[in-house]
């Protein structure tokens, strides 16, 4: 696998832009540190603004192929999940997820893609607050249900009657998306009852939306469906 610069920035409460920027190598889960080009040494986000909030993304992380997933962690699980962007393909500024206190050990992890990679990636926020991202790599046609980054189990038994609330998706398969151009919410007979188009990050920044969540029960899948 190749190293690759990823970059990312964040403004805080106080005023202050957070640069960051690590080189790390694609297809693995790396932490994201500052930059040293404004700071002393490379930290984790927790240590730089502890005490303090990240308040907007002004530059999602980003890597030349793209992100796979990125998000806060916070005591080995996610805190907030975090949009992603391919460099140099990036539309405006947007608002954290949720606002939150930054803690010491608090930290940014992100997988930086492979130029070969079809990794399709979802990104939901629950009614209870819960953030979580799943996945899932096609190859070829056919179905595959996403699993969660951490824990590996499905939609259903991740959150289980918990409402999404929010979600957005990435996959570089575009038109090969036989889902509904993204992932569909599969209900404990197979049926579609919600979902979100996948937004292909080389062609356009990905964003939040409200639309097509739904409340999950234990055997729910998330569901993406490929014709090549």
């Amino acid at each position: 696998m190749a190293s690759v610069p990823v970059q990312a920035s964040f403004m805080l409460n106080t005023g202050e832009v957070v640069d960051m920027k690590t080189t790390m190598s694609e297809g693995t889960s790396t932490e994201l540190k500052t930059s040293t080009d404004y700071s002393v040494s490379a930290v984790s986000i927790g240590t730089y603004g502890e005490g303090k909030v990240l308040t907007s993304i002004l530059q999602p992380p980003q890597a030349p192929n793209g992100i796979g997933f990125a998000y806060v962690a916070r005591r080995g699980s996610i805190l907030c999940a975090l949009p992603v962007a391919v460099a140099g393909v990036e539309s405006l500024p947007c608002p954290m997820p949720f606002n939150f206190v930054l803690q010491a050990g608090d930290t940014i992890e992100v997988m930086a893609s492979t130029a070969a990679s079809r990794l399709f990636s979802y990104s939901v926020i629950t009614n209870t607050g819960v953030h979580a991202i799943f996945s899932g790599t096609p190859s070829g046609a056919g179905n595959i249900s996403l699993t969660h980054i951490l824990s590996g189990q499905d939609l259903g038994s991740s959150l289980t009657n918990q409402a999404i609330m929010a979600h957005w998706a990435t996959s570089v398969d575009a038109a090969k998306l036989d889902s509904g151009a993204g992932v569909y919410i599969l209900n404990d007979r197979g049926l579609p009852i919600g979902g979100t188009v996948a937004t292909v990050p080389q062609n356009l920044q990905v964003k939040a939306n409200s639309f097509g969540g739904a409340r999950i029960g234990l055997n729910f899948q998330a569901r993406v469906t490929t014709n090549a």
